[in-house]
């Protein structure tokens, strides 16, 4: 095991780490929906 294996592992690791994250970044994000009142509801 002397050619570099964890380094390499390590390696694909963090490219596949950084994809996820770039990804997850451009999800929307899930607000709650408020529906709208009515302006002239309590005249």
């Amino acid at each position: 095991m002397a050619d570099n294996f964890l380094e390499k592992h390590y390696e694909e690791y963090e490219a596949k780490k950084a994809a996820y994250l770039r990804k997850k970044k451009h999800l929307p994000k899930n607000k709650p929906h408020l529906p709208e009142r009515p302006e002239d509801e309590a005249l």
